[in-house]
């Protein structure tokens, strides 16, 4: 649904941080942030083994039905972390958002002005009515981060995994 919106990444602005398409010279930074325990600790994912995991990561999404963001500072070019909106609804009005950060990076505010900029171009542009996220129950800084964001908790993704949270924000209303 959206390839057809928006042909391509488009770089977003705000006040501090440039959201652009991820570039193969990302793999270094990448690699930081994929393979950071802290990070993986919370995330059912295998860590990235080396900056060719990362490369092939940038690689791979390109085919996908995402749109994957590198976060940077707007005065510097290297990636600091990612977010995404993935898993859209048949319909295009509901998707999912991802998201993480290096942990040099966490509790200035960086993830929140950049996921309330992304959630605006989900409502605005893509015509997006709901917001997921998906949350381990112990990730209180992506918990705290929700909630900032107007998230409200919806249960559990399933009885079978009750460690994740599900978390859903109205937005296009």
């Amino acid at each position: 649904m959206f390839n057809k919106i928006v042909p391509t990444i488009p770089v977003l602005i705000t006040e501090r941080l440039t959201l652009r398409q991820l570039l193969e010279t990302d793999a270094t930074e990448l690699f930081l942030l994929r393979s950071d325990e802290t990070i993986n600790k919370h995330l059912d994912r295998k860590p990235a083994a080396s900056t060719e995991d990362a490369l092939n990561f940038i690689r791979n999404i390109r085919n996908k039905e995402l749109l994957y963001w590198a976060i940077t500072e707007t005065q510097h070019e290297e990636l600091i972390g990612t977010i995404c909106l993935f898993d859209f609804s048949k319909d295009g009005t509901g998707c999912e958002m991802g998201f993480e950060l290096l942990t040099g990076y966490r509790h200035r505010g960086i993830m929140h002005e950049a996921a309330k900029k992304i959630s605006a171009f989900a409502a605005n542009t893509l015509a997006v009515k709901t917001i997921d996220a998906i949350t381990h129950k112990d990730n209180l800084d992506s918990i705290k981060l929700l909630q900032k964001l107007s998230f409200e908790q919806v249960g559990f993704t399933d009885e079978a995994n009750s460690d994740l949270l599900q978390f859903r924000l109205l937005v296009g209303q």
